[in-house]
């Protein structure tokens, strides 16, 4: 049987309340370790971009949301140590000892990486920042000080994460897509992505911007208004709109909510997002 097979007849039984952390015994470990080393090579993803740009050119595959629930399961909290701290968790950090020879950087004091994560080549994870299991970091890739990649996450490759940038993660329902953030996209510090939102390639968010699918986006190229997702080649911002709710005793000119405004991206724009080759080399 291959893995997928594995994995999948494990979650059965898990569902069938066969299997718990307390029955559970090595071969069923064996396989749920293979399954976070498959991870963390990148043989296996949450997501997987099949066609063009865009949330109609990904696959979720559910069978390995299906495996990182088993590994959270199946397994017990035990004392664990991070430098000088002990932590209680099912899983440790990552190991980190194949990042160096592609040429990935991740600084001390505070990068912290969960098994089951994937870092590609050149990338910099510069501390404090954290990687949750099942995320994918593509190659190039910056995550900067303060920032959260949550699970499941998928990061294309030269992909630039502002300071104080939050990535979420989303593991339930299992047929839910995670966040997806396309290569060559550029998010300024202090930006939230949540819930599942796809942001196409080579499109640059200001900063401070929340990106959720309950925030309408008035995609100014193609005049219309979309729900969970940023198109391709953007330069995007967040406006405040009117609400429906009208004047209040505690507002007197009636309430607004967030919106985010996409226009054409701009050469001189993304000469601005662009890093130096000096901090690859």
């Amino acid at each position: 049987m291959g893995l997928e097979s594995d994995v999948t007849d494990l979650w059965q039984r898990y569902q069938d309340d066969e299997l718990s952390a307390d029955t559970a015994g090595s071969a069923i470990e064996s396989t749920l370790n293979a399954f976070l080393e498959a991870l963390e090579t990148g043989d296996v993803r949450a997501a997987e971009q099949v066609g063009e740009s865009g949330p109609d050119g990904w696959v979720v595959n559910e069978w390995v949301k299906q495996g990182i629930l088993l590994n959270f399961g199946l397994r017990e909290t035990l004392p664990r140590e991070y430098g000088d701290v002990t932590y209680y968790d099912v899983l440790p950090l990552r190991s980190t000892t194949d990042l160096g020879g592609r040429g990935t950087r991740n600084t001390p004091d505070g990068t912290a990486i969960r098994r089951g994560a994937y870092l590609g080549s050149d990338c910099i994870m510069m501390s404090p920042s954290f990687v949750n299991i099942g995320a994918y970091v593509g190659d190039g890739t910056l995550v900067d000080s303060c920032d959260t990649v949550g699970s499941c996450a998928q990061l294309g490759e030269n992909v630039k994460l502002g300071a104080n940038t939050l990535i979420g993660g989303v593991l339930e329902p299992v047929e839910d897509a995670p966040v997806i953030i396309e290569d060559g996209v550029s998010l300024g510090a202090g930006c939230r992505v949540t819930s599942g939102f796809h942001v196409g390639e080579n499109t640059v968010v200001g900063e401070n911007t929340l990106l959720s699918p309950r925030i309408p986006v008035y995609d100014l190229v193609e005049e219309e208004v979309i729900y969970g997702h940023l198109p391709s080649n953007r330069r995007a911002f967040t406006r405040y709109v009117e609400s429906s709710l009208g004047d209040h005793d505690l507002f007197e000119s009636g309430a607004y909510k967030p919106a985010v405004v996409a226009l054409d991206i701009e050469d001189d724009t993304l000469d601005k997002t662009r890093r130096e080759e000096a901090l690859r080399e």
